[in-house]
């Protein structure tokens, strides 16, 4: 280990304690989308923007309209330090974060953090509070030690990637030009316990909505029953799809295109009265190969097929359509500089894969920059009680710190 990487080690160690401070301010600072009745980030940037300032980064905010939340906009930040060369590696975290939930299923407030046991709790600590610190201090260490990174480095912390990113990733790549091909893109937001696993692929995503239109009455003389019919076509939608997109990919886990019915929407109020309409979802992760338009005509087909048997209407619509995004190839430069730094800092060799979720490295591939997608995570994200391990935070902090390190040798 050289004398600056043990210079920017030990300084990344020392700063523990303020990533902890850290998360606590922003833990005490909602950031909901409007969709789900929060007024958005706003909040959040105006306490971030001085602070990574004063740390001595070079700051930009950026603001995608959107009249749904009282400042009229949402704001994303990038934050810039110099290196030695380039290309720039950019650290991408988001800073919306989901709405608590019930309240009685947390044993503290969700907007207050708790220190306890090495963990931090509340909400949005490990979604996605815990890679941003990380990756800010750093960047921070850096600063504080007087070391120059090898390459160039920006923080991306971006709006609305709970919801879409229309007005965050997506809307800040089509509307300014940030990133370079031959850029390094990390966006440290889904991985494993172990911190072995870097995502490089993501499956397609439909999610569909089915309404079958019946004809209301009493249940005792039963005519028109759209339930029935749902019933009914949920069932056949099962069996074909998962007959018909069959095939397996060993990259991705799981290894098979899922096809599940999630969401359902109330019919009726009482036990004696026969649905109406029955609108129920399906949300499908389906493999790159797999065209979704030919997904939607086959689940159209299934539900014309079954409506004409009862007489009945079916409506099929999307509530989200995206087919996948390039992959990363494997042996990318970010990926091969990844694995070496996970490698270093946790003695453990990484191996990459997909996954069926989705996530805002899909924007950087669609324009063919290679991402890569990572994080040391314990898996609490969304759920109550959320919390994040504060040797995790620190860890990971230890391999952006790394990536920013001269090559000691070459990636294997």
């Amino acid at each position: 280990m050289s004398d600056e990487l043990k210079i920017v080690m030990e300084c990344v160690k020392r700063l523990e304690p303020e990533m902890v401070e850290l998360q606590k301010e922003l833990v005490r600072r909602p950031s909901v989308g409007p969709e789900s009745g929060g007024e958005g980030e706003k909040a959040r940037v105006d306490y971030l923007v001085p602070l990574l300032r004063g740390w001595g980064l070079e700051v930009t905010e950026y603001r995608a309209p959107d009249p749904r939340v009282p400042c009229g906009y949402r704001p994303s930040i990038v934050a810039r330090l110099k290196g030695r060369s380039g290309p720039c590696l950019w650290l991408m975290t988001h800073l919306d974060i989901v709405p608590a939930g019930a309240r009685e299923l947390w044993n503290t407030d969700p907007f207050e953090a708790v220190v306890k046991d090495g963990r931090i709790y509340g909400r949005g600590t490990e979604d996605n509070q815990q890679e941003m610190v990380a990756s800010c201090f750093a960047v921070k260490a850096f600063l504080d030690s007087g070391v120059v990174p090898a390459r160039d480095v920006a923080l991306m912390l971006v709006a609305d990637e709970e919801t879409g990113s229309g007005h965050g990733a997506g809307w800040l790549l089509d509307n300014h030009d940030l990133c370079r091909s031959d850029d390094l893109v990390v966006v440290p937001d889904a991985g494993n316990g172990e911190g072995t696993f870097i995502e490089v692929a993501e499956k397609s995503i439909a999610w569909v909505r089915f309404a079958v239109q019946g004809r209301q009455g009493h249940a005792s003389v039963p005519s028109g029953n759209a339930h029935r019919v749902g019933a009914n076509l949920l069932v056949k939608l099962d069996r074909v799809l998962h007959e018909k997109y069959d095939a397996k990919d060993e990259l991705f886990r799981p290894e098979v295109s899922t096809f599940e019915p999630t969401k359902k929407e109330a019919n009726v109020p009482n036990i004696n009265t026969i649905p109406g309409e029955d609108v129920f979802y399906f949300d499908c992760r389906v493999l790159p190969q797999y065209r979704l338009e030919d997904l939607l005509a086959d689940m159209k087909a299934v539900a014309k097929e079954t409506g004409k048997q009862f007489g009945m209407e079916v409506e099929v619509g999307t509530e989200q359509f995206a087919q996948a995004a390039p992959a990363t190839d494997p042996d990318a430069p970010v990926v091969k500089l990844l694995t070496r730094a996970i490698k270093d800092v946790y003695g453990k060799d990484p191996t990459a894969g997909g996954i069926g979720g989705g996530t805002v490295a899909a924007f950087f591939r669609r324009r063919g920059i290679p991402a890569a997608v990572w994080g040391k995570y314990v898996g609490t994200a969304h759920n109550p009680n959320e919390y994040c391990l504060i040797e995790n935070m620190a860890g990971d902090a230890q391999v952006y710190a790394r990536m920013l390190m001269p090559e000691s040798r070459k990636p294997d």
